[in-house]
């Protein structure tokens, strides 16, 4: 078992809901395929150093979470295939860091 961050940049123009549902989704693929989701973190919508796919914006949704290759491989299967997904990055670690979180927003 490895452990994974999983970037996923969603459309800026979705709703809350649409991101709530793309958010449970791909938890529930980690944690069906042998793998364990340690945290998730919403970072928001925030500015794209250029545009893709004519979009200036993306919500940032991070996963750090447990699995195998199996894991990793239906992960990014079903990212390939989202619409509302214009770009990922996945990024293994030998050991996981779950207390800092970079774009925390203080209150």
């Amino acid at each position: 078992m490895g452990f994974y961050e999983n970037t996923i940049v969603a459309k800026q123009d979705l709703a809350e809901k649409e991101l709530k549902v793309i958010k449970d989704k791909y938890s529930d693929i980690i944690n069906k395929s042998s793998g364990k989701v340690i945290k998730i973190e919403e970072w928001g919508l925030l500015s794209l150093a250029n545009k893709i796919k004519n979009y200036n914006k993306g919500f940032y949704i991070h996963y750090k979470f447990e699995g195998n290759k199996e894991t990793l491989s239906e992960v990014e299967k079903k990212i390939k295939l989202d619409g509302s997904i214009i770009r990922f990055l996945t990024v293994k670690y030998k050991k996981l860091d779950t207390k800092i979180e970079y774009f925390k927003k203080e209150k």
